[in-house]
C-alpha cells in the first residue's frame, strides 16, 4: 500500500511526523508538505512564483520526504502530477493541531489538501486533533492506521473525502465513533483593533469560536461529547434543489 501524507502545519510538525512514523508500519509512505505553517490558506495554489522542492528526512521513519515552498494544495498537486511515478492508494492530510469543524472547513488548508486529492480521484482523509499546545498525536495516529487498513476492504465513495476530528483525550475517555454532518461555528469579536507605535490602526484576526453544541449528530456536537467525528464531505458546491426554481426567474440578456 502506498500512502501520501501532507498537512498545513509544515513538514516538521509533530502531528505529521507522528502520523508518518505510525503509517510507515503498514505502508510505503511519501511525505510532501509545506516548508512552514500554512494554516487557513484554504484551497490556494501558487501561480505567480516558482515552486521549489527539497528532499528532507522524516525522523525515525522510513519515508521519502519532500519539502515545498507552497500551500497544502500545491503539495498534493505537485506530488500527484510531477513528483510521484505512482498513484497513492490513500492521501492523508494532517494530523492538524487544532480542530477543523463545521464551516471552518472552508478555510482549512488541511481539508483543502484532501479535497485536492479527491479531485484527482484518490481516496483522501483530513485529520485533526481537537486540542492545541502540548497535545499527543500518538493515539490519533494509531486510529488512522487502523482506519487505513479498514478502507482497503471497502469501496471508498467517489468524489468525496472524510474529515476526521479526534478529541485530545485518553483512549478510555473516547465515547465512540460518530458519523456526522458539518455543524456551525461562529466567532465572537473576530478582529482585534490595535494601534502600532506610529499611531496607525491595524487589525489582528482573532476571536473566540462559538459552536452549536445542541446540534446532535454534527461534528461540533460529537467532539464536545468525546466522540471521534467522521464527516464525509462533497466538494461539489452546487445547490441542486434550487436549480429548477432559478430557471423560472425572468432572466434576460
Amino acid at each position: 500500500m502506498n500512502i501520501l501524507i501532507t498537512n498545513d502545519d509544515g513538514i516538521h510538525s509533530a502531528g505529521l511526523i507522528t502520523l508518518a512514523q505510525e503509517i510507515s508500519k503498514i505502508a510505503r509512505v511519501t511525505v510532501v508538505a509545506p516548508d512552514r505553517e500554512r494554516s487557513a490558506t484554504a484551497h490556494a495554489i501558487t501561480m505567480h512564483k516558482p515552486l521549489r522542492v527539497e528532499k528532507v528526512d522524516i525522523p525515525d521513519c522510513n519515508a521519502l520526504g519532500w519539502m515545498i515552498n507552497g500551500t497544502p494544495s500545491d503539495c498534493v498537486k505537485l506530488a500527484l502530477e510531477a513528483l510521484l511515478d505512482f498513484t497513492p492508494d490513500i492521501v492523508l492530510s494532517g494530523i492538524n493541531s487544532g480542530p477543523n469543524l463545521g464551516t471552518d472547513v472552508i478555510y482549512s488548508g488541511t481539508v483543502s489538501a484532501a479535497i485536492e486529492a479527491a479531485l484527482s480521484g484518490v481516496p483522501s482523509i483530513a485529520l485533526s486533533i481537537v486540542g492545541h499546545g502540548n497535545v499527543s498525536f500518538k493515539n490519533a495516529a494509531i486510529f488512522t492506521k487502523k482506519l487505513c487498513l479498514q478502507i482497503l476492504n471497502h469501496i471508498f465513495p467517489r468524489d468525496s473525502l472524510l474529515n476526521i476530528n479526534i478529541p485530545s483525550v485518553e483512549p478510555e475517555a473516547i465515547e465512540g465513533i460518530a458519523i456526522t454532518h458539518l455543524g456551525t461555528i461562529r466567532y465572537k469579536n473576530s478582529f482585534d483593533r490595535r494601534t502600532d507605535p506610529r499611531g496607525k490602526v491595524y487589525y489582528w484576526l482573532a476571536g473566540e469560536a462559538i459552536g452549536r453544541n445542541d446540534d446532535k449528530g454534527s461534528d461540533v456536537w460529537a467532539v464536545k461529547n468525546n466522540y471521534i467525528s467522521i464527516t464525509p464531505l462533497l466538494f461539489d458546491l452546487t445547490k441542486y434543489d434550487i436549480i429548477e426554481n432559478i430557471k423560472k426567474w425572468n432572466l434576460q440578456i
